[in-house]
């Protein structure tokens, strides 16, 4: 794995994390309702929840580099693509984020194993892992370094984006409900998401 390789993983995994999602929704209401004190406990859970969907993704991803590099490399495409396609709908989003706050008192525990549910159970999560990090790995490396080098770097960025969030909502509520600073955070972030999956063509292009 190169380091061009990682760098490209590890922006548009920051791009990525940012998009709103059931998970930075759930994020949003607590720390909305209960304010700073939800931000550890839910990032926490978060990171959990992320290294779960991950771990079973990377495993499946295995599976498919050991059985067919012709359908590895297809993966890899649709990855990029995938990464495009994310880009153009999160610049064309409206201004909008349906997170209402929790009022009701929850414990930390609770809060941590209630977003390591959302979190890891989302559908999404592992389809899109399953699509997305093919494109980074490099066929001919140590498959098992490499999952450990994107797994501790996805789960420290997931963590940071969580606590972010929390600590962004819980003292700027109305930056969090402002139609335009949302609408202008989308189209930053699809604008970086298109550049990240058209990077990651020209990484692969340069490599072959």
């Amino acid at each position: 794995m190169t380091f061009e390789a990682w760098a490209a993983f590890a922006a548009a995994t920051a791009v990525l994390l940012v998009i709103p999602g059931p998970t930075i929704l759930l994020v949003i209401s607590y720390a909305l309702g209960q304010g700073w004190r939800t931000a550890f406990p839910i990032a926490v859970g978060v990171a959990l929840g992320d290294f779960t969907a991950m771990t079973l993704s990377m495993l499946g991803v295995g599976a498919l580099l050991a059985t067919s590099a012709m359908v590895f490399t297809a993966l890899k495409w649709i990855g990029a693509a995938y990464l495009v396609w994310l880009g153009i709908k999160l610049f064309r989003a409206g201004g909008t984020l349906d997170a209402k706050p929790r009022e009701d008192a929850a414990p930390a525990w609770k809060m941590l194993g209630h977003a390591w549910l959302v979190t890891a159970l989302n559908p999404k999560s592992i389809t899109f892992f399953v699509a997305f990090l093919p494109q980074f790995l490099d066929p001919k490396g140590d498959f098992w370094m490499q999952m450990l080098i994107f797994e501790a770097t996805f789960i420290g960025l997931a963590f940071a984006n969580a606590m972010g969030y929390a600590l962004i909502a819980s003292r700027a509520r109305a930056v969090v409900s402002n139609p335009r600073a949302i609408g202008l955070f989308n189209k930053a972030g699809g604008t970086l998401l298109i550049g990240a999956g058209v990077a990651t063509v020209a990484i692969r292009s340069g490599s072959n």
